[in-house]
C-alpha cells in the first residue's frame, strides 16, 4: 500500500522550537517579493527600535517584507547577521538573504471567532 504525503502547507518547528518555512511557501515568498521593491531601509544608525517596531507593523499588516541595507549600516556586520537579528526581535522567519537585500514572513494571527450567539426577543 503506498504512502500518502502530506499535501498541507504548515511550518514545522526545529528542535530549539524555533519555526522552519516549507520549500512551498519560501518559493512563494520570494515569487511575491521579486517585483516589489523594499519597503524598508535600514541606513547608518542601523537597527533601532523604531524600526524594529515599523518592520513589526508591515508584517502584521502584509505577513512579509522586503528590506534594503544600505552600505553605512554595514560597518562591522555583515548582512546576514544583520537580518537575523532582525528577524529575532520582530519574531519573524528570515526566508532569504540575497547582497544586502533580505526578506522577512511573518504569518498573521488568525482571530478565533466565538460561536455565534442568537438573541432571543421578547414578544
Amino acid at each position: 500500500m503506498p504512502q500518502l504525503r502530506q499535501t498541507h502547507a504548515h511550518t514545522p518547528k526545529k528542535k530549539g522550537g524555533e519555526k522552519t518555512l516549507t520549500k512551498r511557501i519560501k518559493r512563494r515568498i520570494r515569487h511575491e517579493l521579486s517585483v516589489e521593491k523594499p519597503t524598508i531601509w535600514i541606513g547608518k544608525e542601523g537597527v533601532t527600535a523604531q524600526l524594529v517596531s515599523e518592520i513589526s507593523s508591515q508584517l502584521k499588516k502584509r505577513e512579509m517584507i522586503k528590506a534594503k541595507i544600505l552600505k553605512t549600516a554595514l560597518k562591522e556586520e555583515k548582512a546576514k547577521d544583520l537580518a537575523t537579528r532582525v528577524a529575532a526581535q520582530t519574531e519573524s522567519t528570515l526566508v532569504e538573504v540575497r547582497g544586502h537585500t533580505f526578506m522577512l514572513y511573518k504569518p498573521k494571527k488568525r482571530e478565533k471567532r466565538s460561536p455565534l450567539t442568537f438573541k432571543t426577543s421578547k414578544r
